[in-house]
């Protein structure tokens, strides 16, 4: 039996294959069940985003092909079609790239976190399936530890890799709690959407969207919540605004210097921070000359941006030492799952069992215990002693649902009742 990884990711797929090829939350469950009642895994986990759709299975090697199949059928694709966007991996080299995507090093903006999240409920989604036998739960239990890891111990995750979270990273360094600050959107495009998701995750309770059309601020606004504008409101908006994030596609600035003059003037002066995310400008570059103004553009952020990433990219090379370190240890475990290992340890246990308990029997013997009484008292503790331990991994077995374990317990238990 092999560990496999397969699928297709923003590297290998356009978006119009990513999104043939995705499942559907409602569709998971039957899916992974379909794939194990093929008879072609043991075991399966589907991890589907946006950016990724992975078949992470326990099966023999030449069963590659087969899953390839059973993909492209349920997606209602040709194998020829799926086959050119597939990329496959076994043993090591899977476990490596699945502790490598749980980590957010295989992701599209290197270290992001959520793909973490995504990969921990894909898992419980195979639990509840009942395809996750005792081979992947030590896989990704190893995967979520090595994760953690390197979240803690390397800065792969830290700082703002994107001229939206730069932005509000920056906001969030000058104003030390933004719960309570006033921030204004100008803009509410995708750039505008995203930096208001970031203000949400940080607290922001006081937003406004200006936008040249109120519907799409008003469209904005019921997803991350706050107050849409018209775009002639500034006049009226940047005095009671702390932050002011700016993104239209204006080939002319929307704030100039005299608005801004006058904003500060009705604020007595309290500070303002402009950061201007456009190009060309929204702001113009005289608002810097203001005092109690303070003005960031594009280019200031993407030079944050790019020193971040190289940062990261570094980081990254401390997350790989982790993951091969954790991916040894789990290449150890299954190496001790090797049939006569674990038949010797099983008669190594057994015959020591065996042999303690006729210590006991002889001493009891030469005590004067009669002889009967003994055997019996024997047989009963041998019964209980060496049924103890499958006892338990079947009962543990049952509460996971663990399929594969149960049929393998099933298969011994019948097989020896035939001898």
């Amino acid at each position: 039996m092999t560990i496999l990884a397969l699928g297709i990711n923003h590297k290998t797929a356009t978006v119009d294959i990513r999104e043939r090829v995705a499942f559907q939350p409602e569709q998971i469950e039957l899916a992974l069940q379909s794939l194990v009642q093929q008879g072609k895994v043991s075991e399966t986990v589907i991890v589907s985003t946006c950016n990724r759709t992975e078949l992470y299975c326990h099966a023999d090697a030449s069963e590659q092909q087969e899953i390839i199949n059973w993909l492209a059928t349920f997606h209602q694709l040709t194998p020829e079609e799926l086959s050119q966007y597939i990329y496959q991996h076994e043993d090591s080299a899977a476990v490596s790239h699945l502790m490598s995507v749980a980590a957010g090093l295989d992701s599209l903006v290197l270290g992001e976190p959520q793909i973490l999240g995504q990969v921990k409920q894909a898992f419980q989604q195979a639990r509840n399936a009942g395809t996750v036998g005792s081979v992947f739960e030590r896989l990704f239990q190893s995967t979520f530890a090595a994760a953690k890891v390197i979240r803690t111990e390397t800065e792969v995750g830290q700082n703002a890799v994107s001229v939206a979270f730069a932005a509000v990273n920056l906001a969030r360094h000058i104003f030390a709690d933004l719960r309570n600050a006033n921030v204004l959107l100008v803009g509410a495009g995708e750039t505008a959407e995203l930096v208001a998701r970031h203000l949400q995750e940080q607290g922001v309770r006081n937003l406004r969207v200006a936008n040249r059309t109120v519907a799409r601020a008003e469209e904005l606004t019921r997803v991350v919540g706050g107050e849409a504008y018209a775009l002639n409101a500034l006049e009226e908006l940047l005095p009671i605004s702390d932050i002011i994030i700016s993104s239209t596609a204006s080939p002319v600035p929307v704030i100039g210097k005299g608005l801004v003059e006058s904003a500060l003037r009705k604020r007595k002066h309290r500070p303002m921070l402009f950061i201007d995310l456009a190009v060309p400008r929204d702001i113009e570059k005289q608002v810097s000359e203001l005092d109690d103004a303070f003005l960031y553009t594009v280019d200031d952020l993407q030079s944050i941006v790019n020193k971040n990433l190289q940062q990261r990219h570094q980081a990254a090379d401390e997350a790989r030492d982790i993951i091969h370190q954790y991916a040894e240890e789990f290449a150890g475990w299954m190496e001790s799952l090797n049939s006569v290992d674990l038949l010797r340890r099983y008669r190594s246990s057994a015959e020591s069992i065996s042999e303690q308990q006729k210590e006991r029997a002889l001493a009891a013997l030469a005590s004067g215990k009669p002889a009967e009484q003994v055997i019996q008292e024997l047989t009963q503790r041998l019964t209980n002693t060496l049924a103890h331990a499958p006892t338990k991994a079947i009962q543990e077995a049952g509460k996971r649902k663990d399929i594969s374990a149960l049929a393998a317990y099933q298969k011994l238990f019948n097989d020896t009742s035939q001898d």
